[in-house]
């Protein structure tokens, strides 16, 4: 006995529900990828700021004022360090305002100046008060919860960067002119 042959098979339809999380995640994504961008110069700055900078400001800490003050913010709660945390993006908003007025006034050189200067005294500033405050801040669950995620996601941008061949091969030209200039360096010396 023969099997009668089914129908064929019609397409499936997508759900109106399903059609309309398609744009919702491109949208998302093409968010996400905007942000991304928008943010690995600031991550690129504040990962080659962050240790150096922090440890100038601690070099402060011979002085036993600046000593006495770190001491305090170490010994500061939890919501008191979230505060002591962001205090200085907040002291240093008026000079980034300043220098976004120096460049819409034609002053462009000096409101970079202004820029650059807030930036890191900003990065210094913040990245030493994080090293004296980071355990109080992992006491605040909404911190301790985040905090991780975004240092991983940031470990995962920088490495993508990092893995690029833009900056492979910019890395590849500072090192070769590090060499040349020892190389010229130690030849002049030697003359």
């Amino acid at each position: 006995m023969t099997r009668p042959t089914p129908p064929p098979a019609t397409p499936k339809q997508p759900s109106p529900q399903s059609a309309a999380k398609k744009p919702a995640s491109t949208f998302r994504a093409a968010l996400r990828g905007l942000l991304t961008a928008i943010l690995v110069p600031v991550l690129l700055f504040e990962e080659w700021g962050w240790t150096p900078l922090a440890n100038l400001v601690g070099r402060l800490a011979r002085l036993p004022l600046w000593a006495r003050l770190e001491n305090k913010v170490r010994g500061l709660p939890p919501w008191g360090a979230l505060l002591a945390f962001f205090l200085p993006v907040l002291v240093l908003l008026p000079v980034k305002v300043l220098a976004l007025y120096l460049f819409s006034g034609g002053h462009a050189a000096t409101g970079f100046a202004v820029l650059i200067g807030a930036k890191l005294v900003g990065t210094a500033i913040v990245a030493r008060i994080f090293q004296l405050v980071e355990t109080s801040l992992m006491r605040i669950s909404l911190f301790a919860r985040w905090y991780p995620r975004w240092k991983a996601w940031k470990n995962r941008v920088l490495l993508a960067v990092r893995a690029s061949a833009p900056w492979r091969a910019i890395h590849a030209f500072e090192e070769a002119t590090r060499r040349r200039s020892r190389h010229l360096w130690h030849r002049f010396w030697r003359l």
